[in-house]
């Protein structure tokens, strides 16, 4: 049975838990229209103040999880996986109890809905107000949640249940605590007033100030330089640091301030580590060839080089919405208001950018990166910005290389054959790479095979005369697996066949394997219950509802993978594109060679050996179709 005030009553609700605020959007909307907007807007402040409570909290999230900006000030080096982000999933109950808690108060003391504009005198007492009250009151009830096992237990161990503190941590609570923060908030606000100095803007003010200062202490980012400290020692004692609430989280019985290290100084609770701690992350940050390095960064084993998909899909990043990152993409309709911007960043982008890292996780203590060439999709199939597109992967490989990262892996169209065949370009213009440069279509080419059923006779092959095509081909050829491929240039077909087994025995088409986009149109050719297994990106359309379709070809990763917090694209969480799962698997084993250009069809089966070796597993969408027989 859980403990009085220690659950949200909207709990159960889900995602539909902001109706509790509709009395409070309805009243504010009623006022707008109906009644005099400039003497009864005090509900419309207090919704337009829980929105940008909101936007600071985001803002702070998508700071922190820039790392191409924040990778050398981290605190904690691990990341924030899943489950950390389903636990802190309702980050913002405390911002909604807060604005239920401000909107009931302006009904009990009405003399708070006829707040003046500004009044300057205001300013002093709030100051007063929070030194006075607010901090020393919050410092005695967290030291309490902490020493009496009951509290901590059923109250705020919720708070602490997370590993890496986040922005969201800091909404991360119980109702009680956050009834109490709400009160802590309220005091200097509702003194002020009844002093006869309160106003709008002062509640603007204060409320928006205490929250950026919560996020900044639940920030896993050191943002302040410790040279300030050492100019201005007083202010050790004013303002706390992301590094000083940090050792808060992971000791658990020091450092109880709400913002001002002096109540723990007073208290005899201040960490005596605190400031060396935080002059050691501060200065680890420096700079390296123009781009800001940490000299205790650990450098990554791999790096899987990705490019962004498409204007929407730009948005499934950890530093946009960490929590839509964290679910595979889909087309959310909220993404259209913020096209625009997308486009602009986009353009941005072309003109001036270089690749850069959006997320990492760690694989048996080896760290695993992925970084991002600044180019979208569309870009690639433009004869001009091929050359630029280039530049840009091979900035990437000369940079990893120079890092000491051991494998390297083009993802989809950064290892187009048009483009660079396959990385033969920069494997032959930089032959001394010590980096080695992998497309991963071996273990793609092994899961798609490994996905067809043993049984099957025939298959029909478009982009049959690709890298992928080719290897699929000669390997179902030598399953006595007769292949129906679809090309128009026959000097490459002549040059393929010429490399397979002559032996193939027709049989009923089952199955297509679809390595080139194929129109609506072109899918009517398929006989009906054919299932469409996919190596082509972007995937193509579920047009034919008497058909079946794969998905793109994957692994899961292996279960003691930490800090994975984002789907990649379309994949389910704790899956990768089977070239992301082949670089992982050449770093893994160790390999010395660079797996570009054409796939050599003999390492299919010991790259998938391989893989399943240390733990990858394959993802089969729908085994139950693709063992039927039509």
């Amino acid at each position: 049975m859980v403990a009085f005030l220690s659950a949200w009553p909207w709990d159960n609700l889900g995602k539909y838990k902001y109706v509790v605020l509709g009395p409070v959007f309805a009243k504010a909307f009623f006022s707008i229209i109906y009644e005099d907007f400039q003497k009864d807007s005090w509900c419309f402040h207090i919704v337009a103040l829980y929105l940008a409570r909101c936007l600071i909290y985001q803002l702070w999230v998508s700071y922190n999880n820039m790392l191409f900006i924040t990778r050398n000030r981290k605190i904690l080096e691990q990341g924030v996986d899943f489950n950390q982000i389903d636990k802190e999933w309702d980050w913002d109950n405390s911002l909604m109890l807060h604005t239920l808690m401000a909107f009931i108060g302006c009904y009990i003391f009405p003399f708070l809905q006829n707040l003046p504009l500004w009044d300057s005198k205001g300013v002093i007492t709030v100051l007063l107000l929070h030194i006075g009250i607010s901090e020393p009151l919050f410092y005695w009830v967290h030291r309490n949640f902490h020493n009496k096992d009951y509290l901590f237990t059923n109250y705020h161990s919720l708070h602490h249940s997370t590993p890496v503190q986040t922005p969201f941590t800091a909404g991360n609570g119980s109702l009680l605590e956050n009834m109490v923060l709400g009160i802590i908030i309220g005091i200097p606000v509702m003194g002020s007033s009844l002093l006869g100095y309160g106003s709008i803007k002062l509640v603007y003010g204060y409320v928006l100030v205490f929250d950026f200062l919560r996020c900044l202490g639940h920030s896993n980012v050191e943002v302040v330089s410790h040279k300030v400290f050492e100019k201005m020692p007083f202010l050790r004692y004013i303002l706390y640091t992301p590094t000083y609430h940090s050792l808060h989280h992971t000791e658990k019985k020091t450092n109880f301030c709400l913002f001002m290290p002096l109540f723990d100084a007073l208290g005899n609770t201040l960490n005596p580590s605190s400031w060396e701690l935080h002059k050691e992350i501060s200065c680890n940050a420096g700079e390296l060839n123009g781009q800001v390095h940490c000299k205790n960064s650990k450098v990554p084993d791999f790096v899987f080089l990705a490019h962004v998909v498409d204007i929407t899909s730009a948005l499934h990043v950890p530093f946009v919405f960490r929590s839509i990152a964290s679910m595979p993409y889909s087309i959310k309709l909220f993404f259209l208001p913020l096209w625009p911007g997308v486009f602009v960043v986009m353009l941005a982008m072309w003109l001036k950018a270089k690749p850069f890292l959006v997320s990492f996780y760690k694989l048996r203590n080896r760290l695993h990166q992925t970084w991002v060439v600044p180019r979208f999709g569309f870009q690639y199939f433009i004869p001009y910005a091929t050359e630029g597109i280039n530049k840009q992967i091979e900035k990437a490989i000369l940079r990893a290389d120079k890092l000491g990262v051991k494998v390297i892996s083009l993802a989809a169209l950064n290892k187009n054959e048009a483009l660079n065949g396959g990385g033969t370009l920069f494997v032959n213009k930089h032959p001394n790479l010590k980096v080695r440069v992998v497309h991963g279509n071996t273990l793609t080419a092994a899961v798609i095979l490994n996905e067809i059923p043993k049984d099957v006779k025939e298959v029909f092959l478009t982009g049959a005369t690709s890298k992928l095509g080719r290897a699929i081909a000669l390997y179902l050829c030598r399953r006595k697996v007769r292949v129906l491929m679809l090309t128009l240039s026959t000097e490459r077909f002549q040059n393929i066949q010429k490399e397979a087994p002559a032996e193939c025995q027709p049989y009923l088409v089952q199955t297509w394997i679809v390595g080139k986009w194929i129109t609506p149109r072109e899918q009517g050719w398929a006989p009906s219950g054919t299932h469409f297994h996919q190596f082509v990106v972007p995937p193509i359309l579920s047009f034919r509802r008497d058909c079946t379709y794969g998905d793109l070809a994957a692994m899961r990763l292996p279960q003691d993978v930490q800090g994975l917090g984002s789907c990649e694209y379309t994949m389910e969480r704790g899956v990768v594109h089977a070239c992301h799962a082949g670089g992982v698997v050449h770093s893994l084993e160790g390999w010395t060679h660079h797996e570009v250009g054409a796939l050599d069809v003999d390492r299919i089966d010991l790259v998938w050996n391989a893989a399943l070796k240390h733990g990858l597993t394959p993802v089969s969408s729908s085994p139950s179709i693709l063992t039927k027989s039509h």
